[in-house]
C-alpha cells in the first residue's frame, strides 16, 4: 500500500493556514475518492482506501509540525510501508505560489515538518510534492519572518489559484501512484497555466 501524508497543524486556529496546505490536499483526496471518515489512529488522523487501483493510507499528523515524524514513523512501521510508497505533500517555501514539484530526498530546508519524518524514518528517500506558497521576501516582506508568514492564512486574492492546485492534486495524484511523476507535474502546470497565474 502507499502512505500519502499531509503535513499541517491540528487546531481549528491553524486550519486555514499556509503551513496547512498538505492537510487541505489530503482533505481534498479524501473526498474526491470517498473515502471513509478520518478516525485517530498514529497519533494523526488516519483513513484508507481505494485511488484508482491501489491501496492507499491517508495520514494527517495531529503531533504538530515539528514532531509530525512521530505519527508517520508509527504508521509506516505498522504498515511496514517502504520508504518509497510514501509520498508527503507539504508546503514549500522555495517554490513561487501554485507551482507544484515533486522531489524525492535532498535537504529539508528548513521545514520542520520534514526535519522530523527524516529523524523518525532514518532515511530521506520518501517522496515529496512540494506545494509552493511563495517567500514573505518574494512579497515585499522581511526575509526573516517567515514563522509568522507560515502560519498566517491564505489571503482572499490567493484562493482561485489555491483552489486550482486543489483541483489539480484531486485530478492527478493517481498519477503519482503509476510512477508517472512527469506527468503529474505537467498536468498541474497545465491547469495553473490556463488561469495565466
Amino acid at each position: 500500500m502507499f502512505l500519502l501524508v499531509g503535513l499541517g497543524n491540528p487546531e481549528k486556529a491553524y486550519k486555514n493556514n499556509r503551513h496547512n496546505i498538505g492537510f487541505m490536499a489530503l482533505d481534498v483526496l479524501s473526498n474526491a475518492y470517498h473515502f471513509p471518515a478520518f478516525k485517530s489512529k498514529f497519533q494523526g488522523h488516519y483513513t484508507e482506501g481505494l485511488i484508482g487501483q491501489q491501496k492507499v493510507g491517508l495520514l494527517k499528523p495531529q503531533t504538530f509540525m515539528n514532531e509530525s515524524g512521530r505519527s508517520v514513523g508509527s504508521a509506516a512501521q505498522f504498515y511496514k510501508v517502504s520508504p518509497e510508497k510514501i509520498i508527503v505533500f507539504h508546503d514549500e517555501l522555495d517554490l513561487p505560489p501554485s507551482k507544484v514539484k515533486i522531489k524525492v530526498g535532498g535537504g529539508h530546508a528548513g521545514h520542520n515538518g520534514l526535519r522530523s519524518l527524516d529523524a523518525h524514518l532514518g532515511t530521506k528517500d520518501y517522496k515529496r510534492v512540494r506545494m509552493g506558497i511563495g517567500h514573505p521576501k518574494d512579497r515585499g516582506g522581511d526575509k526573516n519572518d517567515v514563522s509568522s508568514y507560515v502560519l498566517s492564512d491564505f489571503s482572499k486574492s490567493e484562493q482561485g489559484w489555491l483552489e486550482d492546485v486543489l483541483y489539480g492534486i484531486e485530478k492527478y495524484t493517481d498519477l503519482i501512484l503509476d510512477g508517472r511523476d512527469d506527468d503529474f507535474m505537467t498536468g498541474m502546470a497545465e491547469i495553473v497555466s490556463k488561469k495565466g497565474i
